[in-house]
């Protein structure tokens, strides 16, 4: 087989978004039978934006890919007003050969939007004219009081007249009403009234759900599909060979149990535990090709188990509303366990990496084999 060289290059995502920067990914595949050595620079129409490129020069091995990780800098900020579009082009350079130019476009976002510039503006006027119309016309408030100083002994106490003589009266010229006591209600703080002596029952507490991981000997049934996660044929099948869903099946004789093993408890997006997926016969995690991130479409297969931050063996979970979990690879932007295709339920369809969506077929069940 003679040497030949085909290079494709792929902007994840192609659209980004951002006040200050944009960071999109540049994967760059070799598709020929010889490594290949490339730079990777930017460009764009009126030197608008500036480009950092880790790494700018890249070696690609037969067969595989490499991710270009790419920050874009706006050379001007908008402070206020609406979003501006950046088209612009990474070029994948090789020597001889024409670039390879990648298309994108950076969305920049002002600042403050316009109309909280408006907001404010006007509530500055309002505020600077309230103080000019207090300081013009700013009420003079006056008392009419005044100290009164009484001499003491000014004011005496008329004596009874000696001609007068007092006179008591009898009970019966002035009766005195009895006067009854006030009657008190019970209140409910006193525990008066049927029933005071009884506490008040305590609000039921409520328990909080078990973790769903870690689990043993559990199948993944797809909710869409009512397919499970299987292995080819009955037996360990092979290294690196493929996942794929079939009629689900809870005998331990065939391939179909998992156990989630946590490695890292904590550690994922919002405090949940990653975990590696381990069949139960053939003792290979569930693994994507190579290392790191790769792309949507990637197909799943299993391999030794790493456990490891630097694979992409690691997974977490998110309930959704229908109870069912989404399965997300930490390490590959967080992209769901994913059927082939869209929401078929044809066994033997091989699972692969995609974008989380409610409306297809990445809601799982983990479920153990006496629920199926």
């Amino acid at each position: 087989i003679t040497p030949f060289t085909e290079v494709r290059a792929e902007l994840v995502p192609s659209t980004v978004k951002g006040r200050f920067r944009g960071k999109p990914r540049l994967a760059v595949d070799n598709l020929g039978n010889t490594k290949v050595t490339a730079s990777v620079a930017g460009s764009d129409t009126g030197d608008r934006l500036g480009y950092e490129l880790r790494p700018a020069n890249v070696q690609v091995e037969p067969g595989r890919a490499v991710f270009v990780d790419a920050v874009l800098r706006p050379r001007q900020t908008i402070w206020f007003g609406s979003k501006e579009e950046h088209p612009y082009k990474l070029a994948v350079q090789r020597s001889g050969v024409a670039p390879l130019d990648v298309e994108g476009t950076f969305v920049q976002r002002g600042f403050l939007p316009r109309w909280l510039a408006t907001f404010l503006s006007v509530s500055l006027a309002l505020a600077i004219a309230f103080v000019m119309i207090w300081i013009a016309y700013k009420p003079q408030v006056r008392t009419a009081a005044t100290e009164q100083v009484e001499e003491a002994g000014t004011a005496l106490v008329p004596s009874p007249s000696p001609s007068a003589p007092a006179t008591v009266p009898s009970a019966e010229e002035s009766p005195v009403e009895a006067v009854a006591p006030p009657v008190t209600e019970p209140s409910a703080e006193a525990g008066g009234g049927e029933g005071g002596d009884e506490a008040s029952p305590s609000p039921p507490v409520k328990k909080k759900p078990p973790a769903v991981v870690p689990a043993q000997n559990i199948l993944l049934r797809n909710t869409t599909t009512k397919k499970c996660a299987d292995l080819p044929g009955k037996d360990k099948a092979e290294r690196n060979g493929p996942v794929q869903q079939f009629t689900c099946d809870q005998n331990p004789a065939d391939n179909q149990l998992w156990n989630l093993e946590v490695k890292y408890p904590g550690d994922g997006p919002g405090g949940t535990a990653l975990f590696q997926i381990r069949n139960v016969k053939s003792q290979f995690c569930v693994d994507l090709p190579g290392w790191g991130a790769q792309p949507v479409r990637t197909d799943i297969i299993q391999a030794l188990c790493a456990g490891t931050k630097t694979d992409n063996q690691l997974w977490w979970v998110e309930k959704q509303k229908s109870g069912a979990y989404w399965i997300r690879n930490y390490s590959s932007n967080n992209k769901c366990l994913d059927v082939s295709g869209w929401s078929t339920g044809v066994d033997e369809t091989k699972l692969t990496l995609f974008d989380c969506l409610n409306t297809d077929d990445q809601e799982w069940e983990i479920i153990q084999p006496n629920q199926e």
